[in-house]
């Protein structure tokens, strides 16, 4: 179950990773970190942002975009300035690319990388749009 998370956490993810998430990715997490995504085709698991508030936390953020964004990047295919920010079981993930204007900030639109082929296209302009798709 997704819970809210520290502005904090997210900024220390933001330096850790070198960029800056997109305005309307921060306002979902902070409201719920993580959680799930349905799609016509797929639903995705959301990452969270690690948050070391307390024990239970860190339990529950262990799945954390920085963690599953490095485990990503082991496959050849993989884009290698993408975020990860979400799975659905099959290898796929759902992920973040910088903007071509400051590669330090991520675009708002959400990309779909296919684990086997590398392929990569958008599904979504905004998280909000994959979250009022449900």
């Amino acid at each position: 179950m997704p819970f809210p998370v520290d502005i904090k956490y997210i900024i220390e993810t933001e330096k850790e990773l070198g960029v800056e998430f997109p305005e309307e990715f921060k306002k979902k997490m902070t409201v719920e970190n993580g959680g799930e995504i349905q799609t016509e085709e797929d639903e995705w698991q959301l990452f969270p942002f690690f948050d070391k508030s307390d024990s239970k936390r860190i339990s529950r953020t262990c799945n954390h975009i920085i963690a599953e964004t490095k485990e990503a990047k082991e496959w050849d295919t993989f884009p290698e300035n993408a975020i990860a920010i979400a799975k659905n079981g099959l290898g796929d993930n759902l992920i973040l690319l910088p903007s071509e204007i400051n590669p330090t900030i991520l675009k708002e639109e959400i990309y779909l990388w296919l684990h086997e082929t590398g392929e990569i296209m958008e599904i979504a302009r905004t998280i909000k749009e994959l979250i009022e798709e449900k």
